[in-house]
């Protein structure tokens, strides 16, 4: 029997997105999220407002639903195997989310499957900070291993002065904490991956990613690598994606280092903001195809159409409310790039507001395009 009716935990713009394309496919959407106004709101069918944390909300979330799948992974595993242990499908599982949500499991979880990762050591106190202790030298980074993205719940100690400001910053042990050597690397990459139902995989282009202040700022596809290393990422990945045991879109963020090995940071068992170049960029959007996943459908072709770029538009200022966007008929005029705004009600410093794709015969060509539309919008 075909599922006709999808639940989402989380109305942000990753849940935005996938309802796009599910709306497309004939899908009916319900999404549960605590803010009456998210980016999701407008295009589901129906929205629980109701906070991640409330499991009787999750259980109305599945009474209505087929299949359930979420947007970040900052949410409730026990939960989720609640739900799995009432004969409800959830994907990607509760056991794939508990393997990832927690860095320092990710890591070890990673580490002996045999996927090259970064050496790493759980912190328990400050004093198993003490450098004479430590298997690695400086820098070093100290990180929550639950809870940070976009930079928030990393700090790069770059020598022993720095010890008890990082771990003051980071809660002083409050929440779990690990530390991980420093990878000097040429470049960040990340590889799209999916499985089906049957844990058939596939994966997407490599992608270039670019960060300021340890925020995504743009996407550059297909990656500007050599062949030799482009093989090596692609393996990695596959080998990543080999190892997850349930079905949808998996994001594997690699480093390339400079002596010319891959390593794999973090992955992401959701749609992931790198992937957002393949809403135009390839002939199946990372969306559709974590929608196809979950449902039972086959997957749709990854291949790149031509080179890509996506450049975020980040938050410059702190409004609280009545957002306006200026701007966007400049950036728009001539036709030459694709901009998402995600509708949020207020913006502040480092927030992801939107993001502005272009497609070229060149990546040079693409990367104007998108720097010339980005410099005309602002909020105000």
């Amino acid at each position: 029997m075909r599922m006709t009716r999808i639940g989402i935990i989380g109305g942000g713009q990753l849940g935005k997105m996938m309802i796009l394309d599910a709306k497309r496919l004939g899908y009916y959407v319900v999404i549960l999220d605590p803010n009456n106004h998210c980016p999701a709101h407008s295009i589901a069918d129906e929205h629980i407002v109701a906070e991640f944390d409330n499991i009787n909300a999750f259980f109305e979330l599945a009474s209505k639903v087929d299949v359930i799948t979420y947007e970040f992974e900052h949410i409730n595993v026990d939960a989720l195997k609640s739900l799995e242990e009432k004969g409800h499908s959830v994907y990607p599982t509760s056991n794939t989310l508990s393997l990832i949500q927690n860095k320092y499991i990710q890591k070890k979880w990673l580490k002996e499957a045999g996927i090259p990762v970064p050496n790493f050591i759980a912190i328990n106190s400050i004093n198993d900070l003490e450098p004479e202790k430590l298997p690695f030298s400086f820098p070093v980074v100290l990180k929550t291993c639950t809870g940070g993205y976009d930079g928030k719940g990393n700090y790069v100690i770059k020598s022993p002065e720095d010890i008890e400001n990082a771990y003051k910053t980071l809660g002083e042990g409050k929440v779990p904490l690990m530390l991980e050597e420093f990878i000097p690397f040429e470049m960040e990459i990340s590889v799209l991956a999916c499985n089906d139902q049957n844990r058939k995989s596939i994966l997407f282009p490599i992608a270039e990613n670019i960060h300021v202040n340890s925020i995504l700022d743009e996407t550059i596809v297909p990656a500007r690598i050599k062949e030799s290393m482009a093989a090596k990422a692609l393996k990695v990945a596959d080998d990543v994606a080999h190892q997850v045991s349930s079905c949808g879109m998996l994001c594997i963020e690699m480093f390339i280092t400079k002596d010319g090995n891959v390593v794999v940071n973090e992955i992401a068992p959701r749609p992931h903001n790198s992937g957002h170049y393949t809403i135009e960029g390839c002939y199946t959007s990372q969306f559709e195809q974590h929608i196809r996943a979950i449902v039972g459908l086959p997957f749709g072709n990854t291949e790149l159409i031509k080179p890509t770029v996506m450049k975020n538009i980040i938050g410059q200022i702190n409004i609280d409310k009545d957002v306006e966007v200026e701007g966007l008929y400049e950036a728009l005029t001539g036709g030459q790039v694709k901009i998402h705004l995600y509708e949020k009600t207020s913006v502040s410093i480092g927030r992801k507001m939107g993001h502005i794709t272009a497609c070229d015969t060149t990546i040079e060509g693409a990367l104007e395009k998108v720097r010339n539309a980005h410099a005309k919008i602002k909020f105000v």
